[in-house]
């Protein structure tokens, strides 16, 4: 974990609440897809975790959806504002799994960290199918961008509007070494049921610390309780147990 000063590049609407915000700063401590980030903003008592979409050396990109005050106060921002981050937050993805042909299945703001992690795939020459799912064709993004990589990408969405009508579970192809997931923990559950492999799943809590002090956002396992902000945010699907 490390505490740094980053200054806002950019900060673009992709859909009507849903924002990329590119960042410039020290991205030194972030190893893994998967990690998060964690945003002091000013009058606000707790920090806000954003999961990593992409990073390099200098620079780091979030797309977060804006769903209360602290996400409102990112949305207004210009470039130039500077924010403070605590930065290689969780545990990401274990990529040595994989095997040659990994399905990612990202749902709503689920969907930013599986970019990062389909780029590091497609580094290692496997064959990357990715799923996205939403509600409506108004809440589609970044699907041109997953093309741009050069996986195979499905889209689907609750109401039919665009591509596959239903849920990612829908779409799942018929064959497939691995999976690796993001999204609302109900989506979880059902991928969780539907998949016929072993994966990694990234769980999204609630969190006071973001760093494994507070206790706050654990979760029931084989072994015990794991705080999704430390041992997680990715679970490997064998040591899940779900609440009910």
């Amino acid at each position: 974990m490390k505490q740094s000063i980053f200054t806002v590049l950019s900060n673009d609407a992709l859909t009507e609440n849903v924002y990329k915000m590119v960042l410039a700063g020290d991205t030194s401590a972030i190893t893994a897809p998967g990690q998060f980030v964690n945003i002091k903003l000013e009058g606000m008592f707790l920090r806000r975790p954003i999961s990593v979409c992409d990073y390099d050396s200098s620079t780091l990109t979030i797309i977060y959806k804006t769903v209360g005050k602290g996400t409102e106060a990112m949305a207004a921002m210009a470039p130039g504002a500077q924010l403070d981050l605590l930065t290689g937050l969780g545990n990401g993805y274990d990529l040595t799994l994989s095997g040659e042909n990994p399905v990612l299945l990202g749902g709503g703001v689920g969907v930013p960290p599986m970019y990062r992690l389909a780029k590091d795939l497609l580094r290692q020459g496997k064959k990357v199918s990715v799923i996205l799912g939403f509600n409506t064709k108004a809440e589609i993004f970044y699907e041109q961008e997953f093309l741009d990589l050069g996986c195979c990408v499905t889209v689907t969405t609750v109401d039919g509007s665009y591509g596959t009508r239903g849920f990612v579970t829908d779409a799942l192809p018929a064959n497939y070494s691995y999976f690796y997931t993001c999204g609302p923990e109900p989506m979880l559950k059902a991928v969780y049921r539907a998949t016929g492999t072993s994966g990694q799943m990234s769980f999204e809590r609630r969190m006071g610390c973001g760093f494994g002090a507070c206790m706050g956002c654990s979760c029931k396992t084989i072994t015990g309780y794991k705080r999704i902000c430390k041992e997680g945010p990715v679970l490997k699907k064998e040591e899940i147990l779900w609440e009910n």
